[in-house]
């Protein structure tokens, strides 16, 4: 199935600005500059590029820690971050915490290794653990920050970050990116990269008011692109066709209407 909603890496398509958010994830963390941002629309491809951009870094010389649920206390994502470095006995205490941090960190960096860590939906941060965050980016030796911190989220992410409160975080931000939606051709690339990866020999096929609905009503998000392509399939194959016509392309938008209205 070309249009499953699931970030699997083989449908990796990277339009021109996921290659130029890509970039800046990869300049931030090679360069070490500490604090990098990433923000887009919900459904624009961000898990899928984190998981690219994870895939891409040394295992080598890379130690990754991803959080997902960032809806916890400092306490529990001090904990959370040691654990997804591999720690087992992680200390109680948030200050017992912030030391075993430190001097991991430290053991690693003399090792060889970087840290990078990589907080998803950042945007559902609390002030206290935004706080906490910033406290982790004041980890350092006299050459070097000891962890590369990537937050990831929703354009609310942008919001929450220019509160007044927040503007000693927002001083360290050194890299910066926003992810924007496919364009009209973009889209067009994007669907025909899934269906060739499917095994699509030019069968089925969207005719040019089927794509220009579907830009239209999905705004170039891909989720959306995704969800309507689907179900416009499904409404080629009851009409046992491999064309995916403009009428298809309707009765797929008021079907995903139909769960909001």
């Amino acid at each position: 199935m070309p249009f499953h909603i699931t970030p699997d890496p083989k449908f990796l398509y990277l339009s021109p600005t996921h290659l130029e958010a890509l970039q800046h994830l990869k300049y931030g963390v090679t360069e070490k500059k500490g604090f990098i941002v990433l923000i887009g629309e919900v459904g624009c491809g961000k898990t899928t590029l984190c998981r690219k951009f994870m895939g891409e870094l040394d295992p080598a010389h890379y130690d990754t820690a991803l959080i997902l649920n960032p809806r916890v206390n400092e306490t529990q994502m001090l904990r959370a971050i040691l654990t997804e470095l591999g720690e087992h006995n992680v200390a109680k205490s948030k200050h017992d915490l912030i030391s075993q941090m430190n001097q991991i960190l430290l053991d690693r960096i003399a090792k060889g290794r970087e840290i990078v860590l990589i907080i998803d939906e950042a945007q559902n941060l609390s002030f206290e653990v935004f706080e906490q965050v910033r406290l982790l980016s004041n980890l350092e030796t006299d050459k070097q920050k000891l962890l590369q911190i990537v937050l990831m989220g929703q354009t609310e992410l942008k919001e929450r970050l220019a509160a007044e409160e927040l503007r000693q975080l927002r001083q360290r931000i050194l890299v910066h990116y926003e992810l924007r939606p496919f364009t009209r051709d973009e889209m067009n690339h994007y669907i025909h990269h899934r269906l060739s990866v499917s095994g699509s020999a030019g069968r089925p096929y969207f005719t040019k008011w089927a794509l220009r609905h579907i830009h239209r009503t999905s705004r170039g998000i891909p989720r959306i692109i995704n969800n309507l392509c689907d179900k416009a399939l499904l409404s080629a194959f009851i009409r046992d066709s491999d064309e995916v016509n403009y009428w298809d392309a309707r009765r797929a938008v008021r079907d995903m209407n139909r769960l909001t209205a």
